[in-house]
């Protein structure tokens, strides 16, 4: 897969369960973003740059933030190139400093006065050609890169999200979590543990509602792979069967705020196949 938010520390899902929804996206409602303030982590990658153009051409605040200060500043750049006027800043973050993620999420709602939105596209990838050559060091990593930036990001802005009354919390997954094969083992358990966390943060927004709506919504975007057109270009052979363009991807992102709480809350959103 194409990492979410690439980069050394910023890194697709299928299994039973609950609130399995339809993997049809619906078109986003450019004014249901207009003045809500977005957080994006893992922001200077494929998936990052382009939910940082969706967002911001939909009238959103967008808070991004990445490991790599290079990386995130051509990304906010482009963001507000392309669309002027736009209100996009850069917070160069180590997501797996809870401290430091704690802060971020703080200066973001003082700043603006709410946080509505946290979408968490940090990635990474590794394998092996065999289960019994799995390497732990992988775990290690993808550990860091896929699950503990989850749980720093989403302790961080939980309150926030409650607080807006409207918010959205946005995991990209994995068709292949609940069907890992043999040489994604670490990968697979990775995703698969993202997910569970996920889901314990959806039914907190639940729990919460008080006999009414939830006041967030935490989600999960089930992809099999992540394509950019600079991949195409690379390959202008290659089919890419089944891979979502992080184009398509930030569009349904965009289209999560147009829908109720109640509606998206718990639930995966299958852009597979």
């Amino acid at each position: 897969m194409e990492p979410e938010g690439g980069g050394r520390r910023d890194g697709d899902h299928d299994e039973e369960g609950a609130h399995m929804t339809s993997s049809t996206p619906e078109p986003a409602d450019d004014s249901a973003l207009a003045g809500a303030v977005v957080a994006v982590a893992g922001a200077g990658g494929p998936a990052g740059r382009a939910a940082l153009l969706g967002l911001a051409r939909r009238g959103a605040t967008v808070v991004a933030a990445d490991a790599d200060a290079e990386r995130l500043a051509e990304a906010v750049d482009a963001a507000r190139f392309a669309h002027g006027g736009a209100r996009v800043t850069g917070d160069t973050v180590d997501l797996l400093d809870a401290g430091a993620t704690r802060a971020w999420a703080a200066k973001a709602e003082k700043e603006h006065g709410r946080v509505d939105g946290l979408v968490h596209l940090v990635g990474g990838w590794r394998g092996s050609p065999s289960f019994a050559e799995t390497d732990l060091a992988d775990w290690d990593l993808l550990h860091d890169l896929l699950v503990r930036t989850v749980q720093h990001t989403s302790l961080a802005f939980e309150g926030p999200l409650a607080r807006s009354g409207n918010g959205r919390w946005v995991l990209v997954s994995a068709a292949g979590a609940g069907r890992p094969t043999a040489g994604n083992a670490a990968y697979a358990a990775a995703k698969a543990a993202a997910e569970a966390w996920t889901l314990a943060l959806a039914d907190g927004f639940r729990r919460s509602a008080a006999g009414g709506p939830p006041p967030a919504a935490a989600v999960i975007l089930v992809v099999k792979a992540l394509v950019t057109q600079a991949m195409r270009d690379r390959k202008p052979g290659a089919a890419f069967a089944g891979f979502t363009d992080v184009d398509e991807l930030a569009e349904t992102i965009c289209g999560l705020w147009s829908r109720p709480t109640d509606e998206v809350n718990g639930n995966r959103l299958w852009l597979t196949p």
